[in-house]
């Protein structure tokens, strides 16, 4: 696909824009956007394609304002306001769950840790009876259903994704401990004043910047990156009672990500809508100042976060994962800049990271939905070119 890719580059990293037009001419890139920090500044801003993955006659072309759902790259904002909360002596990270949630505590789950939520150590990756999409978007209903599900390993002996359930876990640990709902936070205490383009809940007034998913297929190997999934790994996501598949269907049907509804509601998990300069600023923000504003981590915080909690085979994705509290960590599955970066892709595309050795940030949105979960090729491409200009 030729496509006129628009935005800046700072001198020395013209090697991003070439990885980002390869994504439209070889990997079926549809519509995306990348966004690269370095100290607090921005040095990569590029934009391209459609606003809808479909691409036909008639469709808007993406602008720099373009927002995407990110799906899983929500859970490190997720992550970050559970952080925040043990930063300022809020949230015990070692304090059980149901110390601040009563009815967690049932069936098993009296020794769950705010720390094992954040580690995917939790053993609820998967409920006993998949939520619909519109009970999946009531925060009441799915949180008594988290609530009353036995987990399926001990909880803290081992790890594995906790795909949708992520969510619905720090989501109730916030309104608990701070009567107010992810996204409310989000927006309050770091989206707004940074001016960040990111929501765990977009406002009904900012619908119309929303793009359009859909579905592309992957080419077999990209640039060295092997995108068939291994066979266990295939045939995990196959059976129908594998706990792959039942921790990625504890929302069934799954839901509409382009319905307004689905956009507007706080799902910590997988439904947090951002443009690509929002989400590299969002980590940018992270480990340096931006824009005149205080980083919102200290380094302790940030030393939290990127300390290794989970590592190993994981009961979901049938690979090896490696996550800090609440973040995904450089390694195999999801290859970051290097062995200090910590972030989170989102399934199809997206990815956010931060890298405080280099202090680079970086961000990247597409509406074309690859069927990896942890290690788009396209987003790939884009982190190689930036490690080769470092």
């Amino acid at each position: 696909m030729d496509v006129d890719v628009h935005g800046t580059v700072a001198e020395g990293f013209e090697p991003v824009r070439e990885a980002f037009l390869r994504n439209f001419r070889e990997l079926g890139e549809r519509g995306a956007a990348v966004t690269v920090y370095r100290d607090g500044r921005p040095v990569v801003d590029l934009w391209g394609g459609t606003r809808d993955a479909d691409g036909g006659a008639g469709s808007e072309p993406w602008e720099r304002g373009t927002a995407q759902i990110v799906r899983s790259a929500t859970k490190g904002v997720a992550a970050t306001v559970l952080l925040l909360l043990h930063q300022r002596g809020e949230l015990d990270l070692d304090a059980p769950v149901g110390s601040y949630w009563p009815e967690f505590k049932a069936r098993g789950k009296e020794r769950v840790l705010v720390r094992h939520v954040l580690a995917h150590r939790a053993g609820v990756p998967a409920l006993d009876r998949p939520l619909t999409p519109s009970e999946a978007l009531d925060p009441d209903l799915a949180a008594a259903v988290v609530a009353a599900q036995a987990p399926v390993w001990a909880p803290g002996e081992d790890h594995g994704y906790h795909a949708h359930t992520y969510g619905w876990l720090t989501g109730e640990l916030v309104r608990r401990v701070t009567g107010r709902s992810l996204g409310e936070f989000v927006a309050a205490e770091f989206a707004g004043p940074l001016g960040l383009d990111l929501w765990v809940g977009l406002p009904e007034a900012e619908q119309g910047r929303a793009g359009r998913l859909g579905r592309i297929e992957a080419p077999a190997t990209s640039g060295g990156l092997r995108v068939r999934p291994k066979r266990n790994v295939a045939e995990a996501y196959a059976d129908p009672a594998s706990l792959t598949s039942r921790a990625f269907g504890a929302v069934d049907p799954q839901p509409d990500e382009n319905d307004p509804a689905y956009r507007v509601a706080s799902l910590p998990a997988s439904n947090g809508v951002a443009t690509a300069g929002g989400l590299a600023r969002f980590y940018a923000s992270l480990i340096g100042e931006v824009g005149g504003a205080a980083r919102l981590f200290t380094p302790s915080t940030v030393a939290l976060a990127r300390a290794e909690a989970s590592s190993g085979p994981d009961r979901v994705l049938v690979v090896n994962t490696r996550f800090g509290l609440g973040f995904m960590l450089h390694g195999g599955a999801s290859p970051l800049l290097g062995p200090g970066s910590f972030g989170h892709p989102g399934r199809g595309g997206a990815l956010g990271f931060a890298d405080p050795e280099s202090g680079v940030a970086f961000g990247y949105v597409t509406n074309g939905m690859n069927k990896g979960v942890t290690a788009d090729p396209r987003a790939q491409g884009l982190v190689r070119a930036v490690k080769g200009v470092l």
